[in-house]
């Protein structure tokens, strides 16, 4: 059956278009918000961003909330998911708002990202909540191709936020902080929608099921009882061989694309400006030279995520899960250092679309493996663990990229490391797939001998 064919298909299914709608909006207003708090940070004439800078802004934003990503899971396992979709886009309306009042207010740095940290907070809800209901809006056969267009399809739309909130600002005569201001109040506007989209769905349609716990709103009781529930679901995910794979393999390409984004966000800002010159010269970079070249990255990689969602149901059909990652990592360690050791702005450019393709062919792979093994009773929890190892490796790779990273980007020893980790990833899937291949034919039952 073509995509075409199957989108027709699962539009069919009314809880699969309405939640949907939800991801759509909300991820184009996740594009829109994040570009904006990038081009804020990174691309201010009055910052001097250095890569240790760019981890730090990153770990603000997205450290202590992915830790605390699995208490999270817990509570989406019993509060209405629908609910969560509900209030939570409308929390983030009020609090993206207040970022742009900060930013045009020039207010310190810590009461910024502290704004900007609470709207991360309640992604991690949402994220993780849409990820948990989509088995309920669709039925297993068509799982593997819900999680290829759903899943995909948010990554698109954040994608065209950033590139709504990049001709926003680039459009704006000023550039400065009244230009991010109203690209910040842009996204809360469309959050607001988001939350709005929500109420098409009924308060029990996305699960949990009515007989699950409800958590006490004593908050030690809610401590004890989060941490219990997150350790039954680490329990249950041990047990789930296929699914832990998956998340490792996911997290360890995650960690990949983190190093060389804050790779390319240097080149963007630095060496490829309108004469390249950095050190004593970085007041006469190309600020907006280098902020388009940066939309210009995410739109191909953007592409890169299409891509993957129309082969990966195709991939996995014909080499499995894990051989499907294994090609996926393999492609990158090949394609990866070839085209990013010139620093050169083109091949750059495919190096974003290639490691867009395989990180998200990976992705659309890990979660289906979560989703069809992992029971809906665990499925919040799983979920939010998947969030945190997948927020905490692109922190850590900021972390190290900014221990390598010269000022201008350009370094040889991160494009090869880089490469080093998919190949270890493409043996380690390989061997997965071997392995459960030789425990198939070991427990698979002898025919019966011919009569003589």
């Amino acid at each position: 059956m073509s995509v075409v064919g199957d989108l027709r298909t699962l539009l069919r299914f009314p809880g699969f278009r309405r939640l949907l709608a939800v991801r759509l909006l909300s991820q184009l207003a996740d594009g829109i918000y994040q570009v904006a708090l990038a081009a804020y940070v990174v691309f201010s004439p009055e910052k001097e961003t250095s890569p240790a800078a760019i981890a730090s802004a990153m770990a603000v934003l997205l450290l202590p909330y992915s830790l605390l990503g699995p208490f999270a899971g817990v509570l989406l396992d019993r509060w209405r998911r629908r609910q969560v979709l509900l209030y939570g886009n409308l929390l983030r309306a009020v609090l993206a708002a207040g970022t742009g009042a900060l930013v045009v207010g020039a207010v310190p740095e810590w009461l910024f990202y502290l704004s900007a940290l609470s709207v991360t907070a309640v992604n991690r809800f949402i994220l993780a909540g849409l990820s948990a209901a989509l088995p309920r809006v669709v039925d297993d056969a068509r799982l593997v191709m819900a999680n290829s267009l759903s899943p995909t399809a948010g990554t698109l739309a954040a994608t065209a936020g950033g590139g709504v909130a990049f001709a926003l600002r680039l459009a704006s005569p000023d550039g400065g902080r009244t230009s991010d201001a109203w690209v910040v109040l842009t996204g809360a506007l469309v959050y607001l929608l988001a939350g709005l989209a929500a109420l098409r769905m009924g308060r029990d349609l996305l699960g949990p099921d009515p007989g699950a716990a409800r958590v006490p709103l004593r908050l030690l009781t809610t401590v004890a009882t989060t941490t219990r529930g997150l350790v039954d679901g680490l329990r249950h995910l041990r047990q789930r061989h296929t699914a832990a794979y998956a998340l490792t393999a996911m997290t360890l390409m995650r960690f990949c694309y983190g190093a060389l984004t804050v790779m390319v966000l240097m080149l963007c800002r630095y060496a490829w400006g309108s004469d390249g010159r950095v050190g004593d010269a970085v007041e006469a970079v190309d600020v907006g030279a280098g902020l388009k070249l940066l939309g210009l990255a995410v739109a191909v990689s953007g592409l890169g995520y299409f891509a993957a969602a129309l082969i990966t149901p195709w991939g996995v059909a014909r080499s499995g899960r894990f051989g499907w990652l294994t090609l996926c990592a393999a492609s990158a360690a090949v394609l990866e250092p070839a085209l990013g050791l010139t620093f050169a702005p083109v091949p750059i450019l495919l190096t974003a679309f290639v490691l867009g393709l395989v990180t998200q062919a990976s992705k659309i792979t890990a979660d289906t493996a979560v989703q069809s093994t992992v029971h809906d009773a665990y499925r919040g929890r799983v979920f939010s663990l998947y969030d945190m190892l997948f927020n905490v490796a692109f922190v850590g790779a900021a972390g190290v990229a900014s221990l390598i990273l010269p000022p201008d980007g350009r370094s040889a020893v991160l494009v090869i490391g880089v490469a080093v980790v998919y190949v270890a990833v493409a043996a380690l899937m390989f061997h997965v797939k071997r392995t459960q291949a030789a425990r198939s034919a070991v427990s698979a039952p002898t025919p019966p001998s011919p009569p003589h």
